[in-house]
């Protein structure tokens, strides 16, 4: 799946220095919308790539969107995505990102309340047509208008939102400190600029604190990876968890979950000790399933398909 993810906050908090350290984009400008891809690091694929010997390895992307400011036309830009990552200023003088973070979350309960009257003005005028649908939508699109007028957030609405609303304040929302209490961001722009291997060293070996912004995404989206190893291409997938065998197919192309036929799956584990894919098979560890399997987080797949 396309992960999306948009990065959000306060002015000059550090929003511009996120983007280029996860995307390791020079071209990150500060003051205009930026779009960009970030790799995500899994070391279980380095390690299968190692042993099917890889001539290509392709970790799993989250496409980054980093808006300027914080008005209702720059937020709504973001009703797309499947996460808002919100950069907090925690250096210079009295930084308060716990009051940053109620205030931005307060922006965004804006945001949702113009969105709402703005689609309750449309639909108003096209239920004037007497379409049963649109006028149970104005009912509802009022109690909403009403919820979130009361200060409450469209996550704690207690009827059926319009799939097409898409509001901001459902989303997940992760909040990075930029600063001494969190992540040092212009530093890690910096060392998205060099080679790995020298950043690496700077780390004495440790791994960037970026990753752990990697991990909370996966779990606040309740994502799961699966893997595809081969020796042109071993790469790295992200699913939903409980998404079947077919959504991974569709998430590889739409001509493979179209001509599926069966999946081998293999753990991850298990292939790497054995050290080849005959070799797990002769050992027993593959198994055939078909479209209703549901992924599990390191899973080795390959789909048999015909089209």
């Amino acid at each position: 799946m396309a992960l999306e993810v948009g990065i959000v906050g306060p002015p000059a908090a550090g929003k511009t220095a996120l983007f280029t350290a996860l995307t390791k984009a020079a071209g990150g400008e500060y003051g205009r919308t930026n779009v960009g891809v970030a790799s995500v690091h899994d070391v279980r694929l380095d390690e299968l790539a190692r042993v099917v010997d890889a001539r290509k390895v392709t970790p799993a992307t989250i496409r980054v969107q980093d808006v300027p400011g914080s008005g209702a036309a720059l937020l709504g830009n973001l009703r797309q995505v499947d996460a808002l990552l919100v950069v907090l200023r925690g250096f210079g003088a009295d930084p308060d990102p716990e009051g940053d973070l109620e205030t931005f979350a307060l922006e965004l309960l804006v945001a949702d309340r113009d969105h709402v009257e703005r689609r309750l003005e449309r639909v108003s005028k096209q239920a004037k047509s007497g379409d049963p649908k649109l006028r149970a939508e104005v009912d509802e699109l009022q109690k909403m208008l009403a919820h979130v007028d009361a200060g409450r957030s469209l996550a704690d609405y207690p009827g059926t939102l319009p799939p097409e609303l898409e509001p901001l304040t459902t989303k997940p929302l992760l909040s990075i400190v930029n600063g001494p209490a969190g992540i040092d961001l212009a530093l890690e722009a910096e060392l998205a600029a060099l080679p790995d291997e020298e950043a690496a060293a700077f780390r004495d070996g440790g791994t960037s604190a970026l990753d752990d912004v990697a991990a909370r995404l996966r779990d606040a989206l309740d994502l799961i990876t699966f893997f595809t190893a081969g020796e042109k291409e071993t790469r790295a997938w992200t699913l939903r968890n409980g998404e079947t065998a077919l959504d991974a197919a569709e998430a590889i192309h739409s001509d493979i979950a179209r001509g599926f036929i069966r999946c081998e799956v293999v753990d991850w584990r298990d292939l790497v000790e054995a050290g080849s894919h005959a070799e797990v098979a002769r050992r027993g560890k593959q198994r055939l399933e078909g479209k209703t399997y549901v992924v599990r987080d390191g899973d080795v797949l390959n789909i048999r398909f015909n089209v």
